[in-house]
């Protein structure tokens, strides 16, 4: 699998729109991300933001369970909105503590963090979790699932 983030500026850096609204110009727009070459026994997709910066401590940006598995995308702007996130999808609570994205805002002065884009593609339907759970309850949940993975990140620094 292949997983491509269209807004990375330069291929590598994400725009100041995706960061959060407490960051100047901050917007905290969902980015799209977009996955090819797809194993023909997907039935649905898992899709995680990390921040896997040492400050950061794996914090959790971004957590959707139960993407169909006849998609290949979601749209920029998608999280939070009903209508925009693919029909069954599930956000889950983020480190900020709301559900669905939430976007960067590294610590002034901690560096570039490393934002670590990840699409799971799963052999079953149905991830039976609730918005509330954890990063690790999530990951546990779907590993004996997991036929494929793509990774990509993208990198944030105030």
């Amino acid at each position: 699998m292949k997983l491509f983030c269209p807004v990375l500026l330069s291929g590598k850096y994400f725009p100041t729109k995706c960061a959060r609204r407490e960051v100047k110009s901050g917007q905290n727009v969902s980015p799209p991300l977009e996955w090819t070459d797809v194993p023909p026994e997907v039935k649905s997709f898992a899709l995680s933001i990390v921040d896997r910066h040492p400050h950061a401590n794996n914090w959790l940006h971004w957590f959707v369970l139960n993407i169909p598995g006849t998609l290949r995308e979601i749209k920029e702007r998608a999280s939070g909105i009903r209508e925009a996130m693919p029909a069954g999808a599930l956000e889950i609570r983020n480190s900020f503590g709301d559900i669905g994205y939430g976007g960067p805002q590294p610590p002034r002065g901690s560096g570039a963090h490393q934002y670590e884009c990840t699409i799971y593609a799963l052999s079953v339907e149905d991830v039976p979790l609730g918005p509330f759970s954890t990063l690790e309850e999530c990951l546990a949940k779907i590993k004996p699932h997991i036929l494929a993975t793509a990774t990509t990140a993208g990198t944030f620094e105030q």
